[in-house]
């Protein structure tokens, strides 16, 4: 005879810790939208309240996963004593406590730079978790790690009174109960699943607004992180929208009228010398010559008149890692995978540095900090590129705390190695740091330090300041008259908040110029274009093969039809002369839709996107 006494404490149990847990993610939510407050107060308070409603079922859904253990544990205490039940389910709790609190703390730290809940991207910092770290101050290190420890604790003792509480009221039992409780813990599916319906719980289920901060707060940042682990293995496309074919097509036939150069040559020698300086975090939103803030870039901005000011021009993804790969390999990144950090993959890459070298190039890659940040080292060596500098090279005093040398001094190296007795032709390329977070610098900060927004102002300025003063000792050297130097972002910014998305063209938008003397003439180019098709039109400005990079197109081509495509977290936005069109693939659904060309883009981007993970895979 079943012992409804034993089967009622066992529910009661079941519940208690189910919804503990319910309880502790409601709190993270309202964390996360505390934390962000600015953007909570946007959204409004009905929208606020939507997040909780909307993200229940996702929160529902991962602690159903949760339980699972301490559930089957319960089962056993039919048949172990209660000692032993309660010590194992208190330790997978509390293991899961401490975990989920400290990744809770790294999901909030981080939505500031990334602008995603966390997902599978974080492990690949596992590796070099001092360069994750960098993107917080150390006020926030230090405020973070308490909150960890504060919230670890209070909820390791709210667990500990309730599993004293109900392990008290369990006693053993037989076959009946063992039975009901089984059919209890089975149905735990259901919020797994989200529900009955026929296809499992997702993010788009928690998808309900048009300001994208709300969607991202609903997310279960814990189901966000483990589901994205668990589909990192699949090599099956998620982006896939159309047959293969007709995307390749799509691509191509936008692209057949791209590809070569309308204009004169800009070049006044057949084989310059080339310095790519490439500018940390550098938005046009604070470039005065591309329209953004006067004051901040003012030398960018007086040198825009001495050379090839490029005025519609985007990075391809938001972080450095992205950048470089667009850049150097003319290669699409993807939205939510680092090709650079697989060997086994970029290794195939067509490589700038590679056909330079083959064109007689000796190579160089400057950097101030760590070379293992990102796998670039791997990646740059797989180049061709022998000759490093990299943090090593620098006292340790001339770091900031986070990343490495200051520019500065990291320019001053670059400059006096160029001054020196050096084979040329050279390809010289220099990365520089300073103006990433913490946006720690010497001397003083031109816009105050009162918040991120100026301090990111500040340390462009310093910067700006420290790229002007390189130009000017450049114009000295013999080097100079037979140099091609261009200066370029290596992703753009989400600060100076802009108006519209999150993830609108204003974030990606980005400087590029080209000056030197071996530049012979100065002008705009107002074609919409993008890092990768740098590399391409490069080359073929030198008469180097340029027929690898299949992605690109020339940006000197001023055809009607030219555009720009970007990603960023499961998503992209492509735009032209005539429209944007903005996509999430988590919500399945456009986030921004503008201009007569928007259904055009819409194919466009798509089709990118699906056959640039599918080149991606088949690597």
């Amino acid at each position: 005879m079943l012992n409804i006494t034993a089967f009622k404490n066992r529910l009661q149990f079941f519940l208690n810790y189910y919804f503990l847990w319910v309880t502790y993610f409601f709190l993270a939510r309202l964390f996360f939208l505390i934390f962000y407050y600015k953007q909570s107060y946007q959204l409004g308070f009905y929208e606020t309240l939507k997040t909780f409603i909307y993200g229940f079922r996702l929160d529902a859904s991962f602690v159903g996963y949760i339980s699972i253990i301490p559930f089957l544990l319960i089962l056993l205490s039919l048949f172990i004593p209660n000692k032993v039940t309660s010590i194992l389910i208190k330790t997978s709790t509390y293991s899961f406590v401490i975990i989920i609190s400290f990744l809770m703390v790294i999901d909030t730290s981080l939505y500031q730079s990334w602008g995603t809940r966390i997902d599978s991207t974080l492990l690949n910092y596992l590796n070099t978790p001092e360069i994750m770290w960098a993107t917080a101050s150390t006020f926030q290190i230090i405020t973070g790690a308490l909150f960890w420890i504060i919230s670890s604790l209070s909820f390791i003792l709210l667990f500990n009174k309730m599993i004293n509480k109900q392990i008290k009221k369990i006693k053993k039992g037989g076959f009946l109960i063992a039975l009901s409780i089984l059919i209890v813990i089975s149905s735990i599916i259901i919020p797994i699943r989200g529900g009955l319906q026929v296809i499992p719980i997702n993010q788009s289920n928690v998808y309900f607004s048009k300001n994208m901060f709300g969607n991202h707060a609903a997310v279960n940042f814990m189901w966000n992180f483990t589901h994205s682990i668990s589909s990192e293995v699949s090599d099956k496309n998620p982006y896939k929208k159309f047959q293969n074919a007709l995307a390749n097509n799509i691509i191509k036939s936008r692209k057949e009228n791209l590809l070569h150069t309308t204009n004169d040559s800009i070049l006044n020698t057949s084989k310059p010398n080339v310095i790519l300086i490439i500018w940390e975090s550098l938005t046009a939103k604070l470039v005065g010559s591309l329209g953004g803030e006067a004051n901040v870039t003012e030398n960018l901005n007086r040198l825009s008149n001495e050379g090839i000011l490029f005025t519609n021009f985007y990075a391809n993804g938001d972080r450095t890692d992205k950048g470089l790969i667009a850049i150097l390999s003319g290669y699409y990144p993807q939205t939510n995978k680092s090709i650079i950090k697989i060997p086994s993959k970029n290794r195939s890459l067509p490589m700038l540095t590679k056909s330079m070298i083959k064109a007689g190039y000796k190579t160089s890659f400057y950097y101030g900090g760590d070379l293992n940040f990102g796998n670039m080292n791997t990646y740059l060596r797989n180049a061709g590129v022998t000759n490093f500098v990299d943090g090593n090279s620098f006292d340790k005093k001339d770091w900031n705390s986070k990343w490495g040398a200051h520019d500065h001094v990291f320019m001053n190296r670059f400059t006096n190695d160029l001054n020196l007795k050096i084979e040329e032709p050279f390809f010289k390329i220099a990365l520089t740091l300073t103006s990433h977070e913490p946006f720690e610098f010497p001397g003083d900060y031109k816009f105050g330090k009162d918040t991120e927004e100026n301090k990111f102002r500040s340390s462009h300025a310093y910067t700006d300041k420290t790229i002007g003063k390189f130009i000017e000792n450049a114009k000295k050297q013999n080097w100079w008259k037979n140099t091609l130097i261009i200066i370029m972002a290596d992703h753009g910014h989400r600060s100076p908040e802009h108006k519209g998305a999150f993830n609108s063209p204003e974030k990606f938008k980005i400087p590029m110029l080209w000056l030197g003397g071996a530049v012979n003439k100065n002008f705009k180019v107002n074609t919409i274009s993008s890092q990768v098709d740098f590399s391409y039109s490069l080359l073929n400005l030198l008469n180097i093969n340029n027929s690898d990079f299949k992605w690109s197109k020339s940006i000197f081509n001023d055809n009607s039809n030219q555009y720009a495509h970007y990603i960023f977290n499961n998503g992209f936005g492509t735009l032209d002369k005539n429209g944007v069109y903005v996509y999430d693939f988590v919500g399945n659904k456009s986030i921004l839709e503008s201009g007569v060309s928007f259904r055009t883009l819409d194919s466009l981007g798509k089709a990118i996107t699906q056959e640039a993970y599918q080149d991606f895979i088949e690597r």
